[in-house]
């Protein structure tokens, strides 16, 4: 059994049994020009299980925000594309394990598994360039963070290998487009096609916009009908997966070989 509980943008916080994984960490209200939309449930969600892990996709600012990473216990396992770690160490202090696609690290009983994305190289100026990833987690369940990515051949690759319980699908983005890199809510439905994934929950979406008023926001169309135009194409091309929508803050607990959950 695994609990999912989802913070916003690409932060999700696995439970897988005794091992918390946090991913992409954005644990505060700002990143640069951009401002969550909605409540932040960090302070009720991370005291609840503190993050052993920590999976970073890439060295965007809306993915990696390091004074997030200042954040976190200094034990805190922090893994990164290679070619990330010296740059993080020195601006947010923090040890880095650095991984390539097909590198597999251990922590506990859980499995991480680094895989390629489609997301260009993480290039933001002073930042080192990077490759993108995605990665898999996996004990008794097996879960899929796909980070931030476009449709890519091995999707088909991973689904076979893996036998996926759940994947974390990017559906959506920050503004009202999308450049090249991102799934839509359609082209995510067609990766569930190749991940073939029991359950699949849509992120990155709705928690991250530009500045104004929150009441404007509330009525702009892209802050939230993506994960539900998502559901419906899904419910077309890949019936078989069972997709859980869910707001930031709220939770989702995954047993094995079911395909329906407990959301809170």
């Amino acid at each position: 059994m695994a609990q999912i509980s989802y913070i916003g943008h690409a932060t999700v916080l696995v439970d897988m049994g005794g091992v918390c994984l946090l991913t992409d960490p954005i644990l505060r209200n700002r990143v640069l020009f951009l401002r969550r939309h909605g409540r932040n449930p960090v302070p009720k969600l991370l005291p609840e299980c503190p993050p052993d892990v920590i999976l970073l996709s890439h060295l965007h600012y809306d993915h990696t925000d390091l004074p997030s990473l200042r954040k976190l216990a200094a034990t805190t396992t922090v893994i990164a594309p290679k070619g990330s770690g010296r740059y993080l160490k020195r601006w947010a202090g923090v040890e880095v394990q650095e991984v390539v696609e097909g590198d597999t690290v251990r922590i506990g009983d859980v499995e991480i598994v680094a895989l390629p994305a489609n997301h260009a190289n993480a290039f933001s100026i002073p930042r080192p360039m990077s490759a993108c990833l995605s990665y898999v987690m996996r004990n008794q369940l097996a879960f899929y963070f796909a980070g931030d990515t476009d449709l890519f051949a091995e999707m088909r690759e991973i689904g076979e290998q893996f036998d996926l319980d759940v994947a974390l699908l990017p559906v959506w983005g920050y503004s009202h487009r999308l450049g090249a890199g991102h799934l839509t809510p359609l082209t995510a439905a067609q990766a569930l096609q190749r991940l073939r994934p029991r359950i699949a929950i849509p992120i990155h979406w709705g928690s991250l916009r530009l500045p104004g008023p929150n009441l404007f926001w509330d009525s702009v169309p892209h802050m939230s009908i993506p994960p539900y135009t998502f559901a419906n194409h899904a419910q077309h091309l890949a019936p078989t997966t069972h997709v859980h929508i869910l707001q930031p803050g709220e939770q989702i607990t995954i047993q094995k070989q079911e395909q329906t959950a407990k959301t809170k």
